[in-house]
């Protein structure tokens, strides 16, 4: 329009009168649409009723139950479970570390493991065992086929549940844990640094991440024992 304005196709360009004349667009911030958590207070019971429920003359929850309560204690993202493989556990030093490529930021991310979650990990290794299925490329939470467990596989268990969330009508998603970690962590007053690195989000300051090169990983090693006690209970295994 200022274009055609300049070279005498219009009279003068209408854009600044339109722009008045509109609504204020909302923000990104604002479009963002959060996928529906659940309450961090209701964790134990869903873990207890739901994640830790076996099917009958079964002696282990279904492997969907078992991957999502591993991504609830680890504060991960599902294709970041759902795709992990042996080679990224640590059983020594109870880390797992998520290779650059498999991160949404494209930077190693890695995890330090509580006992509850060793706790899966060392069923699903003698599971896969006793199949002579395990190489350290392998997956840990594998298909019957020897694939990745669909996204709609963790999300099924919420459905099927309809495990409430705090967003009114929807249930709560896989990816809804993550938010409620983090409310968790904010009320039980750990320091932002900490509840940001846990969830993988990279700094936003150029200046800021520049200094902060550290993933605080033995710092963040306490609070995910304090989550997963708060998850699970403190002897549970």
């Amino acid at each position: 329009m200022k274009w055609c304005a300049a070279r005498g196709y219009v009279i003068a360009s209408p854009l600044p009168v339109v722009d008045a004349l509109l609504p204020t667009q909302p923000g990104k911030a604002e479009r963002v649409e959060h996928q529906p958590a659940l309450p961090w207070r209701n964790i134990p019971e869903f873990v207890e009723n739901v994640l830790l429920s076996k099917p009958q003359n079964h002696l282990l929850p279904s492997l969907g139950k078992r991957a999502l309560l591993f991504l609830l204690l680890t504060a991960a993202r599902s294709g970041e479970v759902r795709g992990m493989t042996w080679s990224e556990i640590d059983f020594d030093s109870a880390t797992w570390t998520i290779p650059r490529e498999r991160m949404k930021a494209n930077r190693r991310h890695r995890v330090p493991l509580s006992h509850q979650a060793i706790s899966i990990l060392q069923q699903q290794w003698e599971l896969l065992d006793r199949r002579k299925k395990h190489q350290d490329d392998s997956l840990v939470f594998p298909s019957a086929r020897g694939s990745q467990i669909s996204d709609m596989t963790l999300t099924k268990i919420l459905r099927d549940h309809d495990v409430p969330s705090d967003v009114p009508g929807r249930a709560a998603t896989a990816h809804g844990m993550r938010s409620s970690f983090r409310d968790w962590a904010s009320e039980q007053g750990f320091a932002r640094e900490l509840c940001e690195r846990a969830i993988a989000h990279t700094i936003r300051n150029p200046t800021e991440a520049a200094y902060h090169r550290t993933d605080l990983l033995e710092e963040r090693r306490s609070m995910m024992t304090d989550w997963a006690d708060h998850c699970v209970g403190r002897q549970s295994g």
